[in-house]
């Protein structure tokens, strides 16, 4: 599968959101909220919200990506289309949360 990688790293083509879309799958849907709901300790995260074609395509986002993603909105007002364009990327404070969380978001935007 060819990876599709977000403004900050994140591929798409893995994200959970994003291929429960693809497949139109309302099972994984479920699973998905219930298991972010978890994570980001919150039951405002519905089944109804998890819809993405990834930040950098057209179509449907998920809310957090489109409204709230301060990474997105900072690549935006740059002009940039993903933070590998950026000369601060090594040391954005924005990026380094996602990084330590997931190495491989950094490693994306290196390649």
């Amino acid at each position: 599968m060819k990876k599709e990688i977000a403004c900050c790293g994140i591929d798409c083509s893995t994200c959970e959101a994003h291929i429960a879309t693809l497949k139109n799958d309302d099972e994984m849907r479920k699973e998905v909220a219930q298991k972010w709901c978890k994570l980001n300790n919150t039951d405002l995260i519905t089944p109804e919200s998890i819809n993405c074609m990834g930040c950098r395509n057209e179509g449907v986002k998920y809310y957090f990506c489109s409204h709230m993603c301060q990474i997105k909105k900072c690549c935006a007002d740059k002009g940039y289309e993903t933070c590998s364009n950026c000369p601060e990327m090594e040391h954005c404070e924005k990026l380094r949360p996602l990084h330590e969380f997931d190495p491989s978001t950094k490693e994306n935007l290196k390649h």
